[in-house]
């Protein structure tokens, strides 16, 4: 494999189109190219959030999939990377190559644009900057699948595909597609590559064909990210809620029951029967027993170091206020009411997934989210619990 540095030229220019690409519901002609979306237009519209615009943009499980004969492969690329102020810069993106479903080569791109977001003002500047191009060679002779897995956290527009051979979408392999909605930690914040993200990891042990729609600080509930789950087709479904709620101390005890029941109606209206897992938040102590909002610990920040506390008051969940033992409980509790006439719905505690001693062992480095080894354990487990014979996903 080589990077963008070795230059050499490859003949065929292949245009981007939605029929190359999984993981994306929406491609956007831009100046440059085309930009993968995981929501679509319609609900992008119905909100001016600019955390959502940035998360819903960065291609947390989406790839390119081919079948070609190439034996190299070029991408430009447009990146748009996060800096924040107080902190060292973090690595540029990964890009994951699979041949054959094997990991067969990795790389990044330096260059692009670039988001100065400073977390003590609430403010962001962006840059401009110059596309890159990411290099794949020396792959194997004879026709294959290869998939091209974009960086989870870099919004990433795709400006030119260029091989040696003439590809074609990748054939449909008969895999179930899992569709997958959740905060931060589903996106894929501190994992070290786009294939190693929890959801990514498993799916691959589950043999299923991921959507997904972790999205960073964005899992609140909101009525149109539930109709793009209703409208997006699915074969499993699953829905991890609760910490972006507490997070940003959204709602309160009183609204979270309803709005809860409110997003699996909405579900429901388009998958009434697919087997659909309710996910409760993993082991974060930070926010065990007390409410939101997070907030930047800035003397950790004035050691170079992005880490985050708790800013309420546990008295206050007596009063209402979200926990995340709060949100566990409402989330069973909901689960087994409505199970009651919807066998396909179920309920899995985010701490089979990442418990206290899991917590003792590989702590959260910025106190919310999990670090990459953290990730595979989590997708491990995953897919042992849900995928696996008899288990609430089973394929």
């Amino acid at each position: 494999m080589s990077t963008e540095h070795d230059r050499t030229p490859t003949p065929i220019s292949t245009p981007i189109t939605a029929d190359l690409l999984r993981g994306a519901l929406e491609l956007e002609h831009t100046a440059h190219g085309v930009l993968p979306h995981r929501l679509p237009a319609r609900a992008r519209a119905q909100c001016a959030d600019g955390q959502l615009a940035m998360v819903e943009s960065q291609p947390s499980g989406v790839r390119l999939a081919l079948r070609t004969g190439a034996t190299a492969v070029e991408l430009d690329v447009l990146a748009t990377k996060r800096v924040f102020v107080g902190v060292p810069p973090r690595p540029d993106g990964v890009y994951d190559l699979l041949v054959d479903g094997r990991l067969a080569g990795r790389a990044s791109v330096t260059g692009g644009n670039t988001l100065t977001i400073d977390m003590a003002t609430g403010t962001a500047e962006h840059r401009p900057g110059p596309a890159g191009t990411v290099r794949f060679s020396g792959l194997p002779e004879g026709v294959k699948d290869v998939e091209i897995w974009l960086p989870y956290n870099e919004t990433t527009e795709l400006v030119a595909l260029r091989t040696d051979a003439p590809v074609e979408p990748a054939p449909d392999r008969g895999r179930k597609v899992w569709l997958h909605h959740g905060s931060s930690i589903s996106h894929g914040t501190d994992a070290a590559s786009p294939t190693t993200i929890w959801p990514a990891r498993a799916a691959s042990l589950g043999g299923v064909e991921l959507v997904n729609l972790g999205l960073g600080g964005s899992a609140l509930l909101d009525p149109f990210t539930a109709r793009t789950l209703r409208d997006t087709p699915a074969d499993l479904i699953s829905l991890k809620i609760g910490i972006n709620l507490v997070n940003i101390d959204l709602m309160r005890r009183r609204a979270f029951g309803p709005a809860v029941h409110g997003f699996l109606d909405t579900v429901r209206e388009g998958h009434p029967a697919t087997p659909l897992l309710v996910v409760s938040p993993i082991h974060c102590p930070v926010h065990e027993d007390t409410p939101g909002p997070s907030v930047p610990d800035f003397e950790a920040m004035k050691a170079g170091t992005l880490r985050f506390k708790a800013a309420g008051d546990p008295a206050e969940a007596a009063s209402g206020k979200l926990t995340l033992n709060v949100v566990r409980e409402e989330l069973s509790r909901i689960v087994a009411q409505r199970a009651a006439d919807d066998p396909n719905l179920h309920y899995l505690d985010g701490r089979d997934l990442y418990g206290e001693a899991d917590f003792a062992e590989l702590p959260l480095p910025d106190a919310l989210h999990p670090d990459a080894a953290a990730h595979l354990r989590i997708g491990e487990r995953f897919a042992g619990l849900a995928f696996a014979a008899g288990g609430p996903l089973a394929r």
